[in-house]
């Protein structure tokens, strides 16, 4: 697995913008670039390790209070600059171990900091700007609820390394008293609970699941081809609506969400009182 979440994340980061610092002002952990990708000039942002962060439970590559609001600054910013203009891309590039677990951050109300950020990322989405998430590594619960989740399009590295789950294995272990074997059984046979990627694909949830040589050195030749993988999905976004009924209407959703499909169908009419 992944030697340690983040550097992946920034690796690719520093490949598709030529930057390796924040924004001035911005903690450490949070990455800011804007960026010519194609016709457009994209925003991109990425949570990334800060060892020297003053938030112990962020030092490894977890959303906390100042990267969530720092995330949600900058998208604002992409948003309140264009409300006249073309809607400019944004790029969330995900390599997340979580939410930030601590004290401090629950009093802090980490919850309302996450909500903050998965906040900006829809308004941006709904008001028209293209928002597409690159997952290169870890895409963990709350860090990517926060950082990510609510992309018109979402593309992910084909790659053992890349995993996308509400829990980290070990802890659902804990949690549902069984070994970690049985949970890698159970993932085989059901879909949802299976920390293959290529399972996550089946679902329906991602826009492409993309084939690349060496996600860990992000060589030129491939951040080319990265580069028209976010270009082709930013002109899809803009071709299609601003909500996730995509995510609804693809083919692996309705082959293999039949049964959420038709709780969610049943539910909506109750809801109308048709």
């Amino acid at each position: 697995m992944n030697k340690q979440v983040g550097l992946r994340g920034k690796a690719w980061f520093q490949a598709l913008t030529g930057v390796d610092s924040p924004m001035g002002g911005d903690p450490g952990s949070v990455l800011t670039a804007d960026t010519e990708l194609g016709e457009d000039t994209a925003r991109f942002l990425c949570v990334v390790p800060d060892p020297k962060a003053r938030f112990p439970c962020v030092r490894r590559g977890e959303v906390g209070l100042e990267e969530a609001y720092t995330l949600a600054t900058r998208v604002r910013e992409v948003i309140d600059h264009g409300e006249n203009l073309k809607k400019r891309p944004i790029v969330a590039i995900v390599d997340v171990k979580s939410q930030a677990y601590g004290r401090r951050e629950e009093t802090a109300a980490i919850f309302l900091a996450a909500a903050t950020a998965a906040d900006a990322y829809a308004s941006a989405r709904i008001k028209g700007h293209p928002v597409i998430t690159l997952i290169v590594g870890h895409a963990f619960s709350g860090g990517f609820l926060t950082h990510g989740y609510q992309a018109n399009r979402i593309l992910a590295f084909d790659d053992d390394d890349v995993v996308i789950h509400a829990m980290h294995k070990e802890a659902a272990a804990r949690i549902t008293l069984r070994s970690v074997a049985d949970l890698d059984r159970l993932g085989h046979e059901v879909p949802p609970m299976s920390y293959d990627v290529r399972d996550y694909a089946r679902l329906g949830l991602l826009h492409k699941l993309l084939h690349i040589q060496d996600p860990d050195t992000p060589a030129p030749a491939t951040v080319a081809q990265i580069q028209k993988e976010l270009i082709d999905a930013i002109a899809d976004a803009r071709a299609g609506s601003t909500d996730l009924r995509n995510r609804l209407e693809s083919k692996g959703a309705r082959e293999m969400r039949k049964a959420g499909l038709a709780a969610r169908a049943y539910m909506e009419k109750q809801w109308s009182g048709v």
